[in-house]
């Protein structure tokens, strides 16, 4: 690849032990690229300077890929129901060969961070981008078109709308675990969980949390190149 941050985009891969193909790396870039191109017209980000937007967007969401695949693998497993379940445990039906097997909403999506980047990582997840912002989703929209990726949608709406069931329900940089997980309950699926990307320990967030919504790992991330705390927060509903 001849582009100026292919070789950061490869060793930041190294670091975070996240192996992809030169076609996927190139449509990391491409991707970038286009934030850049579009940028002014669709205030999508602050972060102007290309080498940033590798860090604190690029890296910043690969991070998240390595640990969704391994909830993505446990939701492909039978489920053992408790006792005092509410609700049947399902697992993700078998889907045709080819085809996505899971389904993914990133919320308050804006430039598609980290949606666009699982969609191009994990071909095997749907991803719907959902924003408020009518530019912005369209945006994630000429992004699918540019890049070949079928298993990519931006969408305009309110997630509270939204009722389809997604195994994953995922935000970055968003609102608050509270309002996170009230706006988007109606789109969890009943065997879903939550992905919250947070800086520092939330404590005071996931304290706030009501007893519906159950916090089950709150994963510390390394992201090369970024000095700062980074972590996701899991849950079920």
């Amino acid at each position: 690849m001849s582009h100026p941050l292919a070789g950061a985009l490869r060793q930041g891969l190294l670091e975070l032990d996240l192996p992809l193909d030169e076609a996927a790396q190139a449509q990391l870039l491409a991707y970038m690229d286009l934030i850049a191109k579009w940028n002014k017209v669709y205030n999508l980000t602050a972060v102007r300077d290309a080498q940033e937007m590798l860090t604190h967007h690029l890296l910043d969401s690969l991070a998240v890929v390595a640990p969704l695949r391994r909830e993505l693998a446990k939701l492909a497993q039978p489920l053992a129901v408790p006792a005092d379940a509410a609700w049947p445990h399902i697992s993700p039906l078998p889907a045709e060969a080819g085809s996505p097997r899971y389904r993914l909403l990133d919320v308050g999506a804006g430039a598609g961070l980290p949606g666009v980047v699982i969609a191009i990582t994990c071909p095997e997840v749907s991803v719907t981008c959902v924003d408020t912002v009518a530019k912005k989703a369209a945006f994630v929209q000429q992004v699918a078109v540019s890049l070949r990726l079928p298993n990519l949608r931006g969408l305009h709406a309110r997630v509270e709308t939204l009722t389809d069931p997604f195994d994953v329900v995922c935000s970055r940089a968003f609102a608050s675990l509270v309002d996170f997980t009230a706006w988007s309950a109606s789109a969890l699926a009943p065997h879903g969980v939550w992905l919250a990307m947070k800086g520092k320990y939330p404590e005071a967030e996931i304290q706030a949390l009501p007893k519906s919504v159950k916090v089950f790992h709150v994963e510390p991330l390394t992201v090369p190149g970024l000095d700062a705390e980074r972590c996701i927060v899991w849950m079920r509903g």
